[in-house]
């Protein structure tokens, strides 16, 4: 079904998620492009009936204040010029500003309400098979919420055309690799291949301290893995990804400076040998969990903890060793039973353990100690673009501390990070 869509071009503003979030919340869908689209990208955008102009702080770009070409003020589309003169047009409230917008999609623009993941999910069943046609796709499939959803929607889309593959990189969490294969093989019948690369990863991150570097190194090993894996298998031209939309915005645009890079955003080698198929790259992570839930897969898989590509790769800071890998596993771990036995399980959005890259004085049984410190974090999000902190009960998180002091080995010190998004990131690296 055609579905009307209100373009927000990035003039700099660091608000652009949150109108687009709230555009669709109207049941309106919305994508945020670059400020200089072309005429050509612009009339091959479908159901565009309006266009907001957004600026902020990032407006200004090598001296000049950048502006929106002839190709949108000649398109006869509506436009509303957010910050057009270097002052806010949307009101600091909320309430306010959410009026200024339904009165311009709806009554300037005449957009019709028809976003919804009934129909997301019927447009991209359609856009798969065009396509793909009748030839093969290779998915990583992690178990996390989003391979989870993107292996229910290609199954619906192309069925046994699927192939998963459960590459087991050495940096999962306690006893994943397992819960993957039971549930997804056992389970969910899927053609599922599951690759133990523990040591090829771990060696080929051996001394490596730089967050960035350690990301594009994990990034390409996965897609190494794949092609090896597509070449035993004949006939793959295709690998499918779940990049949703907060990765491809936080990789940064011409006017929103890069928070991170992606593994599966800009860190893949260029002599890729397959064709991306992403269907949930223009999805917020709320709207990734309403699609699996309308794909009908479980609670359980739909509400589980979001986990990074480079899973704890980016836990363990610096460079990773393989006893300190096993200190942010096992805390997790702990992390995790405790947080369900207090009943936090499904109430937080995310938590789990750092281990940084040094060692302070400490003592056990008597006797000094010089080990790594565990640092607790545990957050709240409805998009990934924003968190707040958990207020964890004191006495639970004296508890957490005991049992990781005394069962993790090689940890003395157990910190909480009270830090927001912004000014921190969710994850550490």
């Amino acid at each position: 079904m055609k579905q009307d869509m209100i373009l927000i071009l990035d003039l700099g503003s660091e608000e652009n998620p949150k109108i687009a979030r709230e555009i669709r919340a109207m049941g309106v869908y919305t994508e945020i492009h670059p400020h200089d689209i072309s005429a050509e990208t612009l009339s091959a955008l479908p159901g565009v009936k309006g266009i907001i102009l957004n600026g902020g702080p990032n407006r200004v770009v090598d001296g000049v204040s950048i502006d929106a070409g002839d190709a949108v003020y000649q398109s006869g589309l509506p436009v509303l010029c957010a910050d057009h003169k270097g002052e806010p047009a949307f009101p600091a409230d909320d309430a306010a500003r959410a009026d200024v917008l339904h009165r311009f999609v709806f009554d300037t623009c005449k957009a019709e309400a028809n976003w919804n993941m009934e129909n997301f999910i019927a447009d991209q069943v359609e856009l798969v098979r065009r396509q793909v046609g009748d030839r093969k796709v290779l998915l990583a499939l992690s178990g996390g919420v989003d391979s989870s959803v993107v292996a229910a929607l290609l199954i619906r889309a192309i069925g046994k055309q699927l192939t998963c593959v459960h590459v087991n990189h050495g940096l999962l969490r306690k006893g994943e690799p397992e819960q993957v294969v039971e549930v997804f093989r056992d389970q969910m019948d899927a053609n599922l291949i599951y690759v133990d690369a523990t040591d090829r990863f771990l060696d080929k991150l051996a001394g490596v301290d730089e967050p960035e570097q350690k990301r594009k190194i994990i990034g390409t090993e996965f897609i190494r893995v794949f092609e090896e894996e597509a070449r035993k298998l004949e006939g793959i031209d295709f690998l499918a990804q779940g990049t949703i939309y907060p990765d491809i915005i936080e990789s940064g645009t011409k006017t929103v400076k890069a928070v991170k890079s992606h593994h599966n955003v800009g860190g893949l080698p260029e002599d890729l040998g397959f064709e991306l198929v992403e269907p949930l790259k223009m999805l917020f992570k709320d709207e990734v969990r309403a699609c699996g839930k309308a794909l009908g897969l479980p609670d359980n898989m739909v509400y589980r903890q979001p986990f990074p590509g480079p899973g704890l790769g980016v836990r363990c800071l610096g460079a990773i060793t393989r006893d300190r890998l096993e200190a942010v596993r096992e805390s997790d771990a702990i992390l995790r039973e405790e947080f369900a036995d207090a009943g936090l399980e499904g109430k937080v959005w995310q938590y789990f353990t750092v281990v940084p890259d040094f060692k302070s004085v400490g003592v056990h049984d008597g006797l000094r100690t010089f080990d790594w410190p565990v640092i607790l974090r545990a957050v709240n999000t409805v998009d990934a673009m924003t968190a707040t902190v958990e207020d964890v009960p004191f006495a639970l998180l004296q508890k957490i501390t005991a049992r990781i002091t005394s069962e993790v080995k090689g940890v003395n010190r157990v910190l909480y990070d009270l830090t927001p998004k912004p000014s921190g990131t969710i994850e550490w690296e």
